[in-house]
């Protein structure tokens, strides 16, 4: 991303004295549905960001512009107050309005403010565009005013922009990757705690690579239905073991006496999530030895899990998870709640061109659609650029 550019379109519109932030997209390596079951996420930032240039404008309103580099399409302008009733119609600025009121619940006095948006992030690929402007914002504001917020807190305040301004009840995993992403380094966070740890990710000799299916399966109320099964098994456990509040509190023999009293669907979907949240710890202690080949193994696994016990899988990510298999990538799973998007793959690098070339043109002879290829490098978190 040519961020010089972007500063000279704010010098342009807005004058001198605008300050440049960044804040990435993040991947996650293995532990899918795990956290809203009380489990474990390992992401990562990556090397695509949401960028934005910021000044004070001395007003109590946000001007606001998102640039299109596309000469076919028109860049975005919003202007909004900062008050609950001044909510912008756009879609896009409604992440700005929302960031700037959850901090303004929280205590914060948050003057009017100038600001371009920008980055290169695909979007609908699963790597959490909409996190990453919460916590470019966030940070950009938390800086520029002198608030005070910690990471924690502007993770918890992009999660809340989420739920109160744009109607999505996301789990917290996304603007935490965001904000404490870590070049070299993926994280593992307690979703139950909150509670993290870093894990070296130096996979020297291999490549992380995203294949995009570019389907997206509009299946309603799938996950909540998924939620709601987990709910199910839990509430039957804990009758005999209290102490039961998610399923990661569960031991597999938990689940086994539970076995006929609950639905065959509600239990193998709750095995799934038990076995994937001990996969995901397996894994911590491979990356810590740097046994690459074992940890693409797991992900592997947990493909098979997320396509035959909790079926959130579809036949195109199905069909690049086998072609990956048969053209010897080392790990490969569908990443993200599934029907769609992206298969994460932990490739070699003396097999990434045939890999790519390969899968391209058998994705697109099956299904008639040319899939997306995105590189990705773990980089660090939100900053001042």
């Amino acid at each position: 991303m040519d961020t010089e550019k972007i500063k000279g379109k704010f010098k342009e519109l807005f004058g001198e004295g605008g300050v440049a932030y960044s804040s990435p997209g993040r991947i996650n390596l293995i532990g899918e549905h795990t956290d809203y079951n009380g489990g474990f996420v390992l992401p990562g930032a990556i090397d695509k960001a949401i960028y934005c240039v910021i000044k004070p404008n001395g007003t109590n309103r946000v001007r606001a512009y998102a640039p299109d580099e596309n000469p076919a399409t028109v860049a975005l302008n919003s202007e909004f107050g900062l008050e609950e009733a001044d909510k912008p119609a756009e879609r896009w600025a409604q992440y700005i309005f929302g960031v700037a009121r959850e901090m303004a619940k929280r205590g914060a006095k948050i003057p009017g403010f100038d600001v371009i948006i920008s980055g290169d992030v695909p979007l609908g690929a699963g790597m959490s565009s909409s996190a990453a402007l919460e916590s470019c914002v966030g940070f950009a504001l938390n800086d520029t005013f002198k608030l005070e917020f910690s990471l924690m807190e502007l993770a918890l305040i992009g999660q809340a922009t989420e739920h109160n301004y744009v109607g999505v009840k996301c789990g917290i995993m996304d603007q935490f990757a965001s904000c404490f992403g870590k070049e070299g380094s993926l994280i593992r966070l307690d979703c139950r705690s909150l509670e993290y740890e870093y894990f070296p990710f130096n996979p020297k000799g291999y490549r992380l690579v995203l294949i995009n299916t570019c389907v997206a399966h509009m299946l309603g109320g799938e996950y909540n239905e998924r939620r709601e099964s987990c709910e199910r098994v839990v509430a039957a456990i804990a009758k005999k073991h209290p102490e039961v509040k998610f399923l990661r509190d569960a031991k597999i023999e938990w689940l086994h006496e539970v076995a006929g009293k609950v639905s065959a669907v509600d239990y193998i979907r709750a095995e799934f999530v038990i076995e994937e949240i001990q996969r995901l710890l397996d894994t911590c202690e491979l990356l810590n030895k740097g046994d690459y080949e074992a940890a693409g193994a797991k992900m592997y696994e947990t493909h098979t899990g997320l396509s035959l016990k909790y079926t959130v899988s579809c036949p195109e990510l199905d069909f690049l998870n086998e072609k990956a298999k048969e053209y010897g990538v080392t790990g490969s799973r569908v990443m993200g709640g599934g029907f769609g998007g992206c298969t994460i793959n932990l490739v070699k690098n003396e097999l990434y061109d045939e890999f790519v070339r390969k899968t391209i043109a058998a994705y697109e002879q099956e299904f008639n659609i040319k899939p997306k290829v995105y590189d990705v490098v773990i980089k660090d978190g939100a900053r001042k650029l």
